[in-house]
């Protein structure tokens, strides 16, 4: 049987990244643990500790990126506050750690391992917004109106103590009708704020998806591992009411950065126009819809929403070739007067990553640059800087999305191995020279589909039948029925 955390530190390794740290980041993480717990006796730094903040994650995660708390204003209107960790604060620029986090650029999942782009003794602890601790953080704060529209901002530093830290699973659960999970259940206090969250982030959504901001269904596969670390299934983590409240905000707070940082050089998040719209097109025809010849993100979302209701157990489907159709985002050096490319998929000019520092390297940067700006400081990173950063980063996010998706076939064939001759509906995701390409329906696999039908493309829907897999490759392949 296949060692899989061997094969991730392979791939890893493969793909261009360095997954063990050197010596002098071990000297600089001493150092840092050695300090002692943050205050708020400067007079730049609020001391906003007694505010009701939590954080919403994932069931496993400890690198907690950020925190959130509103307020109920009048009028209709809410305020919201985003905490950020503060990874600047301990990891300076040039410094050994950065210098690692900067050839990295991200951390990478693999299903089996997690490989982080900072020490985790540091994203997982020091840095991390865990529940009952006293930590930094940059908070962005905007107020929101009753037709989700932003309507003033502004950006501070702050001591604060996340109160309650939980997961996506139980809040959404909870949010769309089950049961209190007990940290909800002992407190009315945190179920009127969640409320509130809930009710502002989708007065959010839909004021962005009244500008073209695209419905799709980003569900994604994850292994269940037993005790001893072996892969037993694979499960959808689906979305739910908890996962979008967190993408709401962060798009809103990502935007309230990239706004503030208009004057000056920074890094900006695009999504460029679909490369494919032509099949994007084609897929909206075979539905007996029609869409514009040149890409219309609000005509694509209207679709999408059209497709979502009167079809919801296919909506999936689509998503994913829509997704397959628009192509991968891309970091992009931004200077003033520049013109903006924007980001497609949603709906938005102005948008940077700035929520997750602790695992994204352009969060990091652009932390430097608000803290700049704050400071009447020069830019920490010239022009030149900026564009090769935002090149290495769209980079090794490539590197790390085929990192992932080499172990999770990898991952995927283990689990499949059992069920070899089962049938299975499944849609078309690629059409390439190798070969077509297939995901299944249920469970979330990928695979290449042996003699694939030369009429197929991208969308297509098909029965196939589970024909071989080889674990070492990663292969899974599929015949049609």
């Amino acid at each position: 049987m296949i060692d899989l955390r061997a094969a991730a530190l392979e791939a890893m390794r493969e793909h261009g990244f360095n997954p063990e740290f050197p010596a002098e980041v071990r000297e600089q993480l001493a150092a840092i643990q050695s300090r002692p717990a943050p205050t708020a006796q400067s007079g730049d730094v609020r001391d906003l500790r007694a505010l009701l903040w939590s954080s919403i994650d994932n069931d496993t995660s400890r690198d907690l990126d950020q925190v959130e708390v509103a307020a109920q204003l009048d009028a209709g209107h809410t305020r919201v506050l985003v905490g950020i960790a503060d990874v600047d604060a301990f990891v300076p620029q040039h410094s050994p750690i950065d210098e690692h986090a900067a050839g990295q650029t991200t951390t990478v999942y693999t299903g089996v391992q997690t490989f982080p782009m900072l020490p985790e003794e540091l994203s997982t602890a020091t840095t991390s917004l865990l529940e009952g601790a006293d930590k930094l953080a940059i908070v962005i704060e905007f107020t929101v109106d009753a037709d989700g529209c932003v309507t003033s901002s502004e950006l501070y530093h702050a001591l604060l103590r996340n109160q309650a830290q939980l997961t996506y699973r139980e809040v959404g659960a909870w949010l769309e009708g089950g049961p209190a999970p007990a940290k909800i259940a002992a407190s009315t206090e945190l179920q009127a704020q969640l409320r509130l969250q809930d009710a502002v982030a989708q007065q959010l959504k839909t004021q962005r998806h009244r500008h073209g901001a695209l419905n799709i269904d980003t569900s994604e596969a994850r292994p269940v591992l037993s005790c001893g670390g072996e892969v037993t299934d694979i499960v959808a983590q689906e979305k739910n009411r908890a996962t979008d409240l967190i993408q709401d905000f962060m798009i809103a707070a990502n935007g309230v950065v990239a706004r503030r940082l208009e004057g000056v050089s920074s890094i900006r998040r695009v999504v460029r126009s679909p490369e494919r719209w032509d099949r994007i097109v084609q897929l909206a025809g075979a539905q007996g819809e029609r869409l514009p010849a040149e890409p219309d993100a609000q005509a694509l979302n209207a679709f999408l929403d059209r497709r979502q209701a009167a079809d919801p157990d296919h909506f999936p489907d689509l998503s994913l070739a829509v997704i397959k159709l628009m192509g991968p985002g891309e970091y992009v050096l931004e200077r003033p007067g520049d013109p903006e490319t924007g980001h497609f998929g949603l709906a938005v000019q102005d948008y940077t990553h700035s929520t997750a520092p602790n695992r994204r390297f352009a969060d990091l940067v652009t932390q430097r640059i608000v803290k700049a700006l704050w400071d009447n400081r020069p830019a920490p990173y010239s022009d030149t800087e900026l564009d090769s950063i935002a090149r290495n980063c769209t980079e090794k996010e490539d590197a790390a999305r085929k990192v992932e998706r080499e172990m999770a076939k990898r991952i995927a064939a283990v689990a499949m191995s059992r069920r070899i001759g089962e049938t299975f509906d499944a849609i078309v995701t690629g059409v390439t020279p190798r070969g077509t390409f297939v995901r299944l329906v249920h469970p979330r696999v990928d695979g290449l589909l042996l003699r694939g039908r030369q009429e197929l493309d991208v969308g297509d829907r098909l029965r196939v039948r589970l024909a071989a897999t080889d674990v070492q490759r990663g292969y899974i392949d599929f015949a049609p029925v």
